[in-house]
């Protein structure tokens, strides 16, 4: 979630850039919802903000499952698996309220650069959000299913789980790339303004 830190960051210095493009006539701001547009945006960074702090206080759930199935721990396991639940659903929310805004964002009347950065922004977080379903879907099978003695539903659980996990990983490097080049978009776009 160090991504989301970097989109608030990039948002802010982008919103800064457009008082100051607006002040110059510069490219990356000239049309006249662009700047309302990034108070929108601004507004979005508060729900991934959020999501920030969720993931900061949690960050070592998915260790922690992994330790509870190898240690045949199916108590310690479902638990974990039913806490990872809920924070991903509460995750979700707000990343589907911050993916709201920005679609609410790109509707307005704003620049070509600033549009293509917004829909990479977006393109990144679904993808973000695709990587979570999967890793809720992994902890759901664990805390529904984990039975260690029973040896065949184990290894399927343990199978299910990888795959989801790799899923997650997938997922989560797509959407980086997205928001990597998305952050190319607003560098080069403020250094055509020179902001």
């Amino acid at each position: 979630m160090m991504r989301t830190l970097k989109i608030f960051l990039l948002c802010a210095a982008l919103i800064a850039g457009a008082c100051k493009a607006g002040e110059r006539g510069g490219t990356f701001f000239e049309t006249d919802e662009t700047a309302e547009a990034g108070k929108i945006v601004a507004d979005a960074n508060q729900d991934l903000k959020k999501i920030k702090v969720l993931y900061e206080q949690n960050e070592g759930k998915r260790q922690e499952l992994k330790d509870a199935m190898e240690k045949n721990d199916s108590l310690k396991a479902k638990q974990i698996a039913d806490d990872v639940v809920y924070l991903i659903n509460d995750g979700a929310a707000l990343c589907q309220s911050a993916v709201d805004k920005i679609q609410r964002a790109e509707s307005m009347k704003i620049n070509s650069d600033y549009a293509a950065y917004l829909r990479l922004k977006e393109e990144s977080l679904q993808l973000e959000m695709d990587a979570f379903e999967q890793y809720r879907l992994a902890a759901r099978v664990l805390r529904d299913n984990y039975d260690p003695k029973n040896a065949v539903m184990k290894e399927k659980v343990k199978e299910e789980f990888k795959l989801r996990n790799d899923n997650y990983r997938v997922a989560m490097e797509k959407a980086r790339d997205k928001s990597n080049q998305a952050n190319e978009i607003a560098k080069a776009a403020m250094t055509k303004t020179g902001s």
